[in-house]
């Protein structure tokens, strides 16, 4: 263990364990000593503590040791009892309530941060009252029965002289009336050394009468212990010293008062050689005197192993008895009593070995007398004196612990002692660096009674964050159990200062509901004592408590009404959390040469826009002079890196607001801040500082009366009522009037009349979120800073009759019109679509003739504008006509065709660039960006699969799959088209045939076949009417807007691997009809539908067509001869390449197909028409009832066609008997000549089934 010279408990106990010398002044000295503002114990109190008095001191052993540091404590005799309870919860209350007027000030400022907090050393930040706290509640147990350094080791007996026959006033004062309890009872020796002391007032007169009666009393009561004080000898009352000697130890003088203003230099030296030559000459040495008796004593009875055995044979079977509460037992002529006195004594001046014995002989007797409280008394005495004597921390606090448990066991009785052993307990603690324990030793001792329970909690707090490492979750749980006891104290001004305290652990963490309490708290209590600027200060952290149930959170907002309400104030708080505005949704549309048509337009990507714009706007390389360029030279060289907007154009803001409450919370003029210059450059953004939580109207208010000129600008203001945790996104506005430089600098609301919040953003936040989204955007460009420019035209354009949700296919006719709200007209418009698969351009003709009766096929303009269509389809860009200019009140309507391509969400995005007539302005052109959203449901899912006709040469045969995919609607198959004039068309079998109800409904399936040839004529039928009746006409599939929306379809359709083979594309229109499942409420959807199917492949795999022909049925008189049939194969090349093919007949079936078979016709009886494979693997079959056959001539023929040619070649097959024969006995070999693709070079086709019937010829 540390020497304890330095630590405070040493210094507690050199106070509190000191001789008590008891006072017995007459009533003339008590008034002689009040001129001074003092009594007679107060005026000698200072000059009783001496630092280094410098005295021998020789106890029980002869070794002697010096005395430097010595302290004597004077009390009245009528002091000198057990305080009274509630006398002294009383003084503890004052003491308190007087800390807190004392530190009134320091609770409004802001507590230290935690981290400083727990790295300094205690008395720093550990109030200071706590000490006075501390001695009172150790002299509330003052002069206990079982205890003897409170006895009085002297008495002085003052008389003054002015009273009448002092002599005998000596005599009187030592009267047993008067004599404290202690003395009456026995538990004190009444035998002490009396000092007879005669005051002399120097302002009643000459000292010679008080001489002659000092002579008196000499004579009477000994020279030796016989004193005479002379006071009042100043002539000044306003005497004042600095320091005052007597200050620190009266808190009860009246204001002004100067305290020992008649005594003089000399008195006050007088006083001081007394109480020295007093406690050096007399005190000290009769408490030696003492001791060598007692130990003396003490050694005689009790010491040696003879006294031990024969104090355990009388105290044998004490145990069995009941404890001990009488005092009786223990006067102060018993040798348990001297042993105190003598452990006591010992302990007061120094003597610690010679205590510890006494206690510790002391302790075993005690506790076989079951004197409890005595007992726990020595082991209280035994703990200290360890420490004093610096050797075993162990044995220390064991006795301290087992001192401690005592007298809690005592009950009530023994609250105080136990409170007080906790308190010196705690010292050892911390002298030792256990203030972990310390703190558990605090939290024993906090008791029932509130007021000292949240005074040791508060210690015990303080303990827990000097501890290493510091236990900050402690330090703050202790101190709001301390604050609360604090508050049903109505110690209002410490419960503050414990919460404000406790604050600096819970910032930023997640315990927040213990953050919100102790704000809340403080906050009320603020606004109790009248400081509502401090208290709303509290209150605005508690507004965004959505963790909180909506019980919690109405209370938390009617509690800040009614404090905002009471302080009469108007409020402007800088990011007021109620609600809470989303920095980053902040989004800011402002318009220079872009312009935009709706609000999704602006959200769109630039990167988009700059690709439908690349061709339409001048390029800066080819360019001779553009607005840009005109910018650079008008403008200062540290302005041509700002935004640009136009004088008379709206700034649109939008930022989100959320409420983070359960309750609707409503907000009342959001509004931007904005700041106007007309000078170059604005002022800095630091400029603007926040405004301070519970200042009035400071620098915001001065800015929001220079944004109040309608006349620099316009601000739009909206209300706003936010429901339980809805986030609403507020749409704002500035319009600038003049030009000049603009600065966005915040956005303002108010939350009541008397309470105004506002966000001011940061520029620098607002660069980074640029640079993040933008890399290509320059990094000094301010995005809240807007160089205004003259009003320039703007147009303003909206396509009508656009449909937000539609079918797939869905044809319709809309407009666009364009309108100009200037003065100035403009000019050389430029158009361009993003999806041409959606939106075409028409002609302006179209604008007044009937849909979809436009779209008739008509003989005299079949193909009018088919070229004009072509020509646009060929230019990306379309250019409206030179001639057009559009004047302000004069809309322009230009016709467009919308077809729904494809279903799904589509964006669909459509520029327009013009140009300003004024060349007086800097920007030369400007572009209208629109952007519409579509939602396209399924409609028909349509599909084509094409192969060859095995009965006919160049002609297909076609399978259309129609589905009905919608859930409500029915279709009319209109008809089917393929598109171009190089392919006839036309049905297998009617319509009515297939599909009688001519009502496809929603989930039904169509299929039916077609046929297909390539004839490439301009007469070719190229339509094929699907309807049920003929009163309609056919569609011009060859006229806009069909042929252009096809045109996009087939490049939209087009894959590489598609160029040289040959192609065919199919267009299916189709009407939607009315159904009865649809609710009256839902829109009758546009009527006209078209679907395009393109490059549909008819090529094949082999390289040859060939058709065996000839007569079917033949007869034959066979009695005669046999038969004879001639036979023609035609075979057709549509290939690029010379192909050799080698015809080989079999007289009679084979066996089993050529071992090199790879291609062939399956046989037609298993065969259904829709072919999906052209090669077979097919055996020849036989019929059991035909007789044999042969083929006459060569068995193997071999001929050579040419691309894209035809060759015939004669057969003849013989026949010996009616019947019906089989004639597909037959292959071709063809093998590609020349050919240098990865094609297949060579292959074998089996034969067709051709059935010849032989009858006899009658």
């Amino acid at each position: 263990m540390a020497d304890p010279a330095y630590f405070p408990l040493r210094k507690m106990l050199l106070d509190e364990i000191t001789p008590v010398v008891m006072v017995l002044p007459t009533p003339l000295v008590e008034q002689r000593c009040q001129k001074n503002g003092l009594s007679f114990v107060q005026m000698l109190t200072p000059f009783c503590l001496f630092n280094n008095i410098d005295v021998p001191v020789r106890t029980a052993s002869d070794q002697p040791y010096r005395l430097q540091r010595f302290k004597l404590r004077m009390f009245y005799a009528s002091d000198i009892q057990q305080p009274d309870i509630e006398v002294t919860k009383k003084r503890l209350e004052q003491v308190i309530a007087d800390a807190g007027s004392n530190e009134d000030s320091d609770l409004y400022l802001d507590p230290s941060p935690i981290e400083t907090m727990s790295t300094s050393s205690e008395p720093e930040f550990v109030p200071t009252w706590f000490q006075y706290f501390n001695k009172e509640l150790v002299h509330s147990v003052s002069f206990s029965d079982h205890e003897a350094f409170d006895h009085p080791v002297a008495c002085l007996l003052v008389v003054s002289s002015n009273d009448e026959d002092p002599i005998n006033k000596f005599v009187d004062l030592f009267n047993k009336n008067q004599l404290p309890s202690l003395l009456n009872n026995g538990a004190m020796d009444p035998k002490i050394p009396k000092y007879f002391i005669l005051v002399h007032d120097n302002q009643d007169g000459s000292p010679e009468r008080a001489t002659k009666i000092l002579a008196e009393m000499r004579s009477k009561f000994g020279s030796n212990d016989c004193r005479l004080l002379c006071i009042n000898s100043s002539q000044n009352q306003l005497d004042d010293r600095k320091p005052n000697p007597w200050n620190p130890y009266v808190s009860n003088a009246s204001p002004g008062q100067h305290l020992g203003c008649l005594l003089s230099n000399e008195d006050i030296d007088e006083l001081r050689d007394f109480v020295r030559d007093l406690s050096s000459k007399d005190i000290i040495p009769n408490m030696e005197q003492r001791i060598r008796v007692l130990n003396q004593q003490v050694s005689a009875t009790r010491k040696g192993f003879r006294n031990q055995i024969k104090n355990l044979w009388w105290r044998k079977g004490k145990e069995d008895t009941p404890e001990v509460k009488s005092v009786n037992m223990y006067t102060f002529n018993s040798i348990e009593s001297q042993i105190r006195v003598l452990g006591d004594y010992a302990f007061m001046l120094r003597d610690y070995e010679l205590a510890l014995s006494n206690y510790r002989l002391l302790s075993t007797d005690y506790k076989l007398d079951k004197a409890w409280k005595r007992y726990a008394g020595v082991q209280e005495m035994m703990g200290l004196t360890y420490f004093m004597l610096n050797q075993s921390k162990k044995d220390a606090e064991y006795c301290m612990e087992n001192a401690f448990t005592t007298y809690l066991g005592l009950g009530t009785s023994g609250k105080g002692n136990a409170t007080r052993c906790g308190l010196w307990w705690v010292e050892m603690l911390k002298t030792s660096g256990q203030y972990k324990d310390a703190a558990g030793v605090y939290f024993r001792i906090s008791g029932d009674e509130p007021l000292h329970s949240a005074v040791m909690l508060e210690q015990a707090s303080y303990c827990y964050l000097i501890a290493k490492p510091p236990m900050l979750r402690k330090y703050g749980f202790h101190l709001i159990l301390s604050g609360d006891l604090y508050k049903k104290c109505d110690q209002i001004k410490h419960a503050i200062r414990a919460y404000r305290n406790a604050l600096s652990v819970f910032k930023g963490t997640t315990w927040s509901h213990i953050h919100d309490h102790v704000h809340f708290q403080i906050g009320k209590w603020y606004a109790f004592l009248g400081r509502f600027d401090v208290a709303m200060k509290h209150m605005l952290e508690i507004l965004a408590c959505s963790h909180q149930s909506k019980q919690m959170q109405e209370l938390f907002v009617r509690d800040f009404f009614q404090i905002l309400q009471k302080t009469g104030k108007t409020y402007n708080i800088s990011r007021l959390q109620l609600p809470i505005v989303n920095i980053s949704s902040l989004s800011i549309v402002s318009e220079d040469h872009r312009t935009y048509g709706s609000p999704a337009a602006a959200s769109v990507k630039e990167s988009v826009w700059q690709s439908l714009e690349e061709e339409m706007v001048p390029s800066l390389s080819n360019a001779k002079t553009t607005w840009l360029d005109l910018q650079s030279k008008l403008l200062p060289a540290k302005l041509k890196q700002s935004n640009i907007c136009v004088a008379g154009e709206a700034l649109k803001v939008e930022i989100s607001f959320r409420n983070p409450l359960q309750l609707s919370i409503p907000i009342y003029k959001v509004t931007l801040m904005c700041e106007y210059s007309a000078n170059e450059i604005l002022p800095d953004a630091n400029s603007l500082s926040s405004v301070n939580q519970g200042d009035e109207d400071g620098k915001l208010a001065t800015a929001r009366e220079s944004s109040s000129d309608a006349s620099l600008f316009t601000l739009s203001e909206v209300d706003i009522t936010l429901a339980g945790g809805e986030t609403t996104v507020a749409q704002l506005s500035v319009i600038p009037r003049k030009e000049g430089l603009l600065r966005i600098t915040g956005v303002s609301w108010k939350l009541s009349d008397s309470m105004v919040g506002f966000y001011t953003f940061d520029a620098d936040l607002i660069k980074k979120k640029i640079s993040k989204q933008k890399r290509k955007a320059t990094q000094n460009t301010n995005k809240l800073e807007y160089l205004v420019i003259k009003s320039l035209p703007r147009l303003e354009g909206i396509i009508n009759k656009l449909p937000s949700t539609v079918y797939a296919g869905n044809l319709q006719r809309v407009s666009l019109e364009l309108r100009n709200s200037s003065e100035i007209p403009v000019k050389n418009l430029k158009m361009k679509i993003s999806h041409p698969r959606f939106l075409n351009i028409g002609n302006p003709e179209v604008l007044d003739v009937n849909f979809p009766s436009c779209l008739e096929k008509k003989e005299s303009c079949a193909h009018k504008d088919a070229d004009l269509d072509a020509i646009k389809q060929s230019d990306t860009v379309f250019h409206f006509p030179k001639d057009t200019i559009v004047h302000k009140e004069a809309p322009f309507f230009l016709p467009l065709w919308f077809r729904a391509a494809t279903p799904g969400n589509v964006s669909l995005y459509l520029t327009v660039y013009y140009e300003v007539e004024d060349k007086s302005t800097a920007m030369r052109y400007r572009t209208l960006r629109t952007h519409h959203m579509l939602e396209v449901l399924p409609s028909l899912d349509v599909s084509f699969n094409i192969s060859t006709s095995s009965s006919r040469l160049q002609e297909y045969v076609v399978r259309m799959d129609v589905i009905n995919r919608t859930s409500l609607r029915n279709f009319k198959l209109h008809q089917l088209s393929s598109v171009g004039n190089d392919w006839q068309i036309s049905l297998v079998e009617p319509i009515k045939h297939i599909f009688p109800s001519g009502n496809l409904e929603p989930g039904q399936a169509l299929s039916c076949f077609l046929k297909l040839k390539n004839l490439k004529t301009t007469e070719t039928e190229t339509d094929v009417w699907l309807g049920d009746g003929s009163s309609e006409a056919i569609f011009d599939t060859q006229r806009s807007p069909l042929v252009n929306f096809h045109h996009y379809e087939r490049l939209h359709q087009k894959t590489s691997h598609q160029e040289n083979q040959s192609m065919v594309d199919f267009m299916l229109i189709s009407r939607m009809e009315e159904s009865e499942k649809v609710p009256s409420d839902v829109p009758t959807p546009p009527q006209t539908f078209s679907h395009h199917a393109c490059h549909c492949s008819v090529s094949t795999k082999r390289p040859i067509w060939w058709l065996l022909d000839g007569p079917r049925v033949n007869h034959c008189n066979f009695s005669k001869s046999f038969c004879e049939t001639k036979l023609k194969m035609t075979i057709h090349n549509p290939s690029c390449f010379v192909v050799s093919v080698r015809i080989n007949t079999f007289d009679a079936p084979p066996g089993g197909s050529p071992s090199r078979n790879k291609l062939g016709w399956h046989d037609m009886a298993t065969l259904p028409m829709d072919h999906t494979s052209e090669t077979s693997t097919r055996k020849p079959v036989s019929l059991e009832s035909v007789p044999p056959f042969i083929w006459s001539g060569s068995s193997t023929t071999r001929v050579k066609v040419e691309p894209n040619s035809t060759r015939e070649i004669s057969l003849l097959v013989t026949t010996f008997a009616p019947g019906t024969y089989d004639l597909s006995n037959y292959t071709l070999n063809w093998n590609l000549l020349d050919s240098g693709d990865s094609r297949e070079k060579e292959g074998v086709c089996y034969g067709r089934p051709f059935y010849l019937t032989i009858l006899w010829e009658e």
